[in-house]
């Protein structure tokens, strides 16, 4: 008997996937626990695994294609089964990818049925620079080929057709190659009077998984948690003092970021109101410390969490932030990575930030914005000498955590940054 497989909920803030890619074709043998497919959360790219035995029969979301968590994603089942009736009873859902489906995989046989469209005659050499020339692959007889579907979308988006280069069978135009087309070489408006050349150009880019769950979440964070900021000065002298001395050591690189997590962990430790969370009917009081690390990837930011932190030595801290960065950047996270923070850290520095507050990450009550290390004067012992400034910017939900609470902890944090001998003992 066949079975619907539904696209699934890969991650607590999924709402909907992308099909990265197929490792299975309609047709093909599956058995159970074999990789079916890979699909792109909000936050990774993860393999899918069949849970079934049988053939793929049907493929309801087409490589590249956005479909809602619980609609259809595929039917496997024995090969001579009819399942019709299924992708029917599946809802509107699968309506879409299967129309796709049929758009992106016409036999060859429609291909050369496929709607044409005039080519546009061709303007004199003086009209438009070289590189806007209008492509050719896609012109027979005269006459562009195109699928209706993307003249349709090009239609839409103002596309002139003959910069397309077609992707498809014959070099037909396909909604994919629309989709995917930027005007960079579109020919240019004609020159002001004064001879300088002026044009007025942009792109649409289509929002990710990623950046529609960032937008929703901090949206809501901002908008939901009455935010106040608190911020502190930190003298690192001694820090740079230690953390050179650590580093001298053959196999030994400590990082300041590595000593401002284990900072705030032995801090929450002392002040467990700000490792807590507003969950509406309750204040959850977290004794275990989990810290969030933001870490900038190409799409926005992921938070991986460096979990009972407080615990960790600075070494090992370093060493499983730097995995869980890279893995952050490749889309390779697994959710026990990213989920469970208590609490978060945001460090600017590295770019020359040197202050700035960042909004709370739920379900966490606090942020810590870290800036970078600058040299300033200061007043030691009555004497204006260079001083070592990082500032650090508290950002706290006032549900939660009090002003006088955010501060105390702000200055148990001080101390353990400017004296580090402290988190060794």
């Amino acid at each position: 008997m066949a079975e619907i497989i539904y696209m699934p909920k890969l991650s607590d803030t999924m709402t909907e996937g992308v099909v990265a890619e197929w490792h299975k074709k309609v047709g093909d043998p599956v058995k159970s626990g074999e990789l079916l497919a890979e699909i792109e959360t909000d936050k990774a790219t993860m393999e899918f695994e069949s849970f079934y035995d049988g053939v793929l029969l049907h493929i309801g979301v087409e490589k590249g294609k956005t479909a809602p968590v619980n609609s259809l994603l595929a039917i496997i089942g024995n090969a001579d089964e009819d399942v019709k009736a299924l992708i029917a009873g599946a809802g509107s859902g699968s309506e879409a990818p299967a129309e796709e489906k049929k758009e992106e995989a016409k036999p060859a046989a429609e291909e050369k049925k496929a709607e044409e469209v005039k080519a546009p005659a061709s303007a004199p050499a003086a009209a438009a620079p070289k590189a806007a020339t209008p492509v050719v692959s896609n012109v027979s007889n005269g006459r562009i080929l195109v699928s209706p579907l993307a003249k349709k979308l090009a239609e839409e988006k103002g596309v002139d057709l003959s910069f397309i280069t077609g992707t498809g069978e014959g070099g037909r135009i396909t909604k994919r190659d629309v989709d995917h087309y930027v005007p960079y070489d579109a020919p240019a408006r004609p020159a002001a009077a004064s001879g300088a050349a002026m044009s007025e150009s942009f792109v649409d880019e289509p929002i990710s998984q990623m950046r529609k769950t960032i937008a929703r979440r901090l949206a809501e964070s901002k908008f939901t948690a009455p935010h106040f900021y608190l911020t502190i000065s930190l003298d690192m002298d001694n820090a740079i003092a230690a953390r050179k001395a650590m580093n001298s050591q053959e196999g030994v690189k400590v990082s300041f970021n590595d000593m401002v997590i284990k900072a705030v962990a032995m801090s929450l430790r002392k002040h467990p109101a700000i490792n807590s969370s507003w969950l509406g009917d309750v204040i959850r009081r977290n004794s275990h410390v989990h810290i969030g690390v933001a870490v900038a990837v190409d799409e926005g930011l992921l938070v991986p969490v460096v979990r009972f932190a407080d615990g960790k030595g600075l070494t090992q801290i370093g060493e499983e932030v730097k995995v869980l960065a890279q893995k952050a950047k490749e889309k390779k996270l697994q959710p026990a990575e990213w989920e469970g923070n208590t609490f978060t850290i945001s460090n600017l520095g590295m770019f020359g930030i040197e202050q700035f507050t960042a909004i709370v990450n739920p379900p966490d009550s606090c942020i810590l914005a870290v800036g970078g290390i600058s040299q300033e004067p200061v007043v030691k012992n009555g004497q204006v000498v260079p001083g070592n400034i990082m500032k650090v910017t508290l950002s706290c939900d006032h549900r939660v955590v009090d002003g006088a609470t955010g501060a105390s902890f702000l200055q148990t944090f001080k101390q353990y940054m400017e004296n580090p001998v402290m988190m060794l003992v």
